[in-house]
């Protein structure tokens, strides 16, 4: 109905200009919004008002002009002009009823659009890096970026999701490391573990591995490993300066062939484990991008040298910085090292020239929210590689806090001491930690609560929603078992006899759903679509205890039928974007 008004009111302008009463170089932009309040109409534009000042009109006047101008349409029953110059529509309230026959008509297909048509857009999120299992902080950005990357292309957009996998650099030579260790412990070695590596047994679990596999071919005595390392922090040194020494001493004891096989090791068990992590809660990737083939590659030279041609490199104290703070970040930014090892933003920077290089017309990162700082050296990146950095959106989610009673869980991986989303997801089920993880816009913070999210009330919002699609299910039951059957034809023939306040009321509201994905899609708001369908889910409820639906006239049973069938489907497709399932019975 939106649209089929902003159609009528493109015409109304056209007509007017046709008779000189507007300038035909006008372009005007034609938004026609859902009133607030019902007194005000069904639907309102601000047309008159946008148009006035270009035009050199009364705002007011212009808006009788313009609703004058309006071609006949059955369903609008009154126009009236409010306030200095808003269009207000009232609709006939039968009319609004085709809506049951489009959602039949279109079934899963209801509520696509094509505001994203053309547009080609990456999606990249979680690329947590691959050091260690998926805790429930993560599953609030995987949660998050599955379900904008889905309302994305049920907007139209072609949507390419791409997870970045950190598989070079410090961490994950430290992650080695600590592999090691545990490795040569396997092999009877005595050691003290180093402060600042990665304690998790999932390490001792891939170290066990390692010497299954190999035996003791990667052993060395822990008197040789440890000769002369620096001491670490509990020592009275520096954990930084001791962890960095064991991992040059991997390197140079086990050779870039060892110790790329225990680097490997490490990396290939994590990152499988994370793959199946996501894949079991619903997040799948067109791509998995490696950091370490953008440094094969010599991507990341290149990429420096373009900046270096474009003026955007200088040298200082033995390093190489970039000139960030020429293109509004707040200051510069080392890419090489005095030591000549990249930075992990030298990394960054190739990658997102990757991206230009693919031609994606949108570029949406969703990074946790203690990246904020980030946002303006990689918008200054991509400025400097000749890149357009308004097509970078970057969106921000805050970690979800997860409560055991009133004990806070601490979440370190370096430690080890975390909730893992699969420990997560295994408690309270994923449809629970999905539906849980957008309820709320992805900067805000939340505090994740168990014993709601395992909770089987109207409480729970989840189960609230799934139980209004399985109501509906049990009422086709209900009518099997009747011997009853549904008329489809009949019940649309006799749509008429929905009249009461709670039937218009649904009506309305299935009527909003594809406006409802669109806004969400565009503002990148899943938590927009869940509030759509807790509200849809109440009002189904309220029908549901107020009226019968398997009555003995079977024109309005079978309106009812079709009604309620609608909201059936509105629910499935909803939750379909979620990736929640929606169950027959419950």
């Amino acid at each position: 109905m939106k649209k089929r008004l902003e159609t009528l009111l493109r015409g109304a302008v056209a007509r007017l200009q046709t008779e000189g009463a507007l300038a035909a170089d006008l372009e005007p932009t034609v938004l026609v919004e859902r009133t607030r309040d019902a007194q005000h109409g069904d639907f309102a534009t601000n047309l008159a008002l946008a148009l006035a000042k270009p035009a050199r009109a009364n705002p007011r006047q212009l808006a009788e002009k313009i609703a004058a101008a309006l071609g006949p349409d059955p369903a609008v029953v009154k126009v009236e002009i409010a306030g200095p110059g808003f269009i207000n529509f009232f609709l006939d309230p039968q009319a609004q009823f085709g809506v049951i026959r489009a959602i039949h008509d279109a079934g899963h297909g209801y509520g696509l659009g094509k505001a994203g048509a053309g547009i080609k857009v990456q999606v990249e999120f979680v690329s947590a890096n691959p050091t260690g299992p998926l805790h429930v902080g993560h599953g609030r950005g995987a949660a998050y970026g599955a379900v904008v990357a889905n309302l994305l292309a049920a907007a139209g957009f072609e949507v390419h999701r791409e997870y970045y996998v950190n598989d070079a650099g410090r961490q994950m030579d430290i992650l080695a490391a600590s592999v090691w260790l545990r490795y040569l412990e396997a092999c009877g070695e005595t050691l003290v573990f180093p402060s600042n590596g990665y304690r998790g047994e999932y390490v001792r679990d891939v170290s066990r591995e390692l010497h299954q596999r190999h035996g003791e071919g990667f052993r060395h005595p822990a008197a040789v490993v440890f000769a002369d390392i620096p001491a670490d922090e509990p020592q009275g040194g520096d954990k930084e300066i001791h962890i960095d020494a064991l991992v040059a001493r991997a390197k140079a004891l086990l050779g870039p062939e060892g110790y790329r096989t225990v680097f490997d090791a490490g990396l290939d068990s994590i990152l499988g484990d994370i793959r199946q992590d996501l894949e079991e809660f619903g997040v799948r990737y067109d791509q998995w991008f490696s950091e370490r083939g953008l440094t094969e590659t010599q991507a990341v030279e290149r990429a420096l040298r373009k900046l270096e041609t474009a003026g955007y490199l200088y040298q200082k104290d033995g390093a190489t910085w970039f000139a960030s703070s020429r293109l509004g970040d707040e200051k510069d930014r080392v890419v090489v090292r005095e030591n000549g090892q990249m930075t992990y933003f030298a990394s960054d920077i190739a990658y997102h020239m990757d991206k230009l290089d693919r031609g994606f017309d949108r570029i949406i990162n969703i990074w946790g929210a203690d990246h904020h700082g980030y946002i303006p050296r990689v918008k200054a990146a991509i400025q400097a590689l000749g890149g357009d950095p308004t097509k970078l959106d970057v969106l921000l989610v805050q970690f979800a806090v997860l409560y055991r009673g009133e004990e806070k869980v601490q979440m370190s991986t370096r430690s080890g001491e975390f909730v893992t989303l699969r420990q997560l997801r295994n408690e309270v089920g994923k449809d629970a930690a999905r539906f849980f993880y957008v309820m709320r816009k992805s900067d805000q913070h939340m505090d994740f609560d168990l014993k709601l999210a395992t909770s089987r009330t109207n409480e729970n919002p989840v189960y609230y929603v799934q139980y209004a699609h399985a109501r509906v299910c049990s009422v086709f039951r209900e009518l099997d078992e009747k011997g009853w059957a549904r008329d489809l034809a009949l019940g649309m023939a006799h749509l008429d006899k929905l009249v009461e306040p709670h039937e218009t009321a649904l009506v309305g509201t299935l009527s909003r759903y594809p406006e409802v994905v669109e806004q969400s899609a565009l503002q990148h708001a899943p938590h927009h679509l869940l509030h759509y369908l807790r509200e849809l889910a109440a009002e189904f409820h309220t029908y549901y205890f107020a009226h019968k639906f398997l009555v003995e006239d079977a024109a309005l049973r079978d309106a009812r039928l079709n009604l309620i069938a609608a909201v059936r489907q509105v629910i499935a497709n909803g939750l379909g974007l979620l990736d929640v399932s929606a169950p027959e019975a419950m």
